[in-house]
């Protein structure tokens, strides 16, 4: 890993840990243990387009209404992570990944750690082609809140946590 990798990595991590969202680093061979850990079942997700790890069988990963809205947990892949904000990128796929990572109590996200970028800028740069030709994301930091009528409220509009499981790309993964 370069210097500076580990150090977008850093502000990364660092930046999460400003928001109470935890962070988990795991290699692909481990990740299924590693999410055994991190959710509280039931847990739904949508597929994950990485090629060294896909959900576990014991993900739903095609929930209906039912399943959804009983689901503790939802897991589902992010393009990518902005290191400013400890931000993750969640793309709109097909498999209704917006509703999934909203309505659970616990979303977590997970990418690839050489997938995080330094900055806004940087990540404006890179959604810039998906979104010109009519693709979209979310922006995500953090858990669900609003102080819309006061005193701060999470959860009120998504998540009320969020875990990131940051997949280790050093090594024998790339």
């Amino acid at each position: 890993m370069s210097a500076e990798s580990g150090s977008i990595r850093n502000r990364f991590e660092e930046a999460l840990a400003d928001l109470d969202v935890a962070l988990t680093r795991t290699t692909p061979a481990a990740f299924e243990s590693t999410l055994q850990e991190v959710v509280t079942e039931p847990v739904v997700g949508t597929p994950l387009p990485f090629e060294d790890v896909s959900l576990p069988e014991w993900v739903d990963d095609e929930p209906t209404p039912a399943t959804l809205e009983a689901a503790m947990t939802s897991v589902t892949a992010a393009s990518f992570g902005i290191a400013d904000y400890g931000s993750v990128v969640l793309p709109s796929t097909s498999e209704g990944s917006e509703p999934v990572s909203l309505f659970p109590e616990l979303h977590v996200p997970v990418l690839h750690e050489r997938d995080l970028v330094a900055d806004m800028p940087t990540a404006i740069e890179r959604l810039g082609p998906e979104l010109r030709d009519g693709g979209s994301a979310i922006v995500a930091t953090g858990p669900s809140a609003t102080a819309d009528m006061g005193a701060l409220v999470e959860g009120a509009h998504g998540p009320n946590a969020v875990h990131v499981v940051l997949l280790e790309t050093g090594g024998d993964d790339e």
